[in-house]
């Protein structure tokens, strides 16, 4: 996933960001309420971590801004603001989660997936579309009899594909999914990737859509190709 941290406690942001990353998600962090809004509204992000004490612009404000601008990406606050009508005044606003300091990583991260996978074809045990199973905690891809442990790029591509199946994601949307705000990448590194990926879910399951991007056929996923 792309997961948008936005917290002013550089220390704790730092500790946040090297657990987030220790695993297959990409993660881009902020420490002021007005760039966190601008960040919402102008770009994707599967899931955002929001403080309400920020330089600026409040945290409730900035998620009050982002909602009302139709942004719909899943929120959980982060705060040490623990009284009961400050939890009721996130939730109003949209949040989808509120978890004070305090915490443990672990707790983090369990309501992470439990955000996540809301409105999202996931079993317990992975995400599905068609015969593909893929499972957020072990990297691993499910295809008939074939277990594979991913790598982290190919991961995340199809981690997304998966979520939004019959979509097209486009070129930008995925090199978002992997780099974040990283700059670096090859200008073929994407397609690379890709190819990867159809030699292990099937070239017909992740289609080119000319001059846009990539989208996975739900129809086509996990079907077994004739050598």
């Amino acid at each position: 996933m792309r997961i948008l941290l936005v917290e002013d406690d550089h220390h704790l942001a730092t500790t946040m960001l090297d657990m987030l990353r220790d695993g297959q998600n990409t993660v881009d962090w902020l420490d002021d309420g007005q760039q966190a809004v601008n960040a919402l509204t102008n770009e994707h992000f599967d899931l955002a971590i929001l403080d309400l004490t920020l330089p600026r612009l409040d945290g409730l404000e900035v998620l009050k801004a982002a909602r009302k601008q139709g942004v719909q990406t899943p929120v959980i606050i982060l705060t040490a603001r623990a009284g009961l009508d400050e939890k009721l005044d996130g939730l109003d606003a949209g949040a989808d989660d509120y978890l004070t300091k305090p915490f443990a990583m672990a707790e983090l991260k369990a309501r992470i997936r439990a955000v996540t996978r809301r409105g999202v074809s996931a079993p317990q045990n992975g995400l599905s579309v068609g015969e593909l199973l893929l499972n957020p905690d072990s990297g691993q891809l499910t295809r008939g009899n074939d277990v594979i442990t991913l790598p982290r790029s190919e991961f995340q591509i199809l981690h997304y594909l998966m979520r939004h199946p019959d979509q097209v994601a486009t070129r930008r949307r995925l090199e978002e999914q992997l780099y974040g705000w990283d700059q670096g990448a090859e200008s073929n590194a994407l397609e690379v990737h890709i190819h990867h990926l159809r030699r292990r879910v099937g070239k017909a399951t992740i289609r080119t859509i000319r001059g846009v991007g990539y989208l996975l056929d739900s129809h086509a996923a996990g079907v077994q190709e004739c050598p």
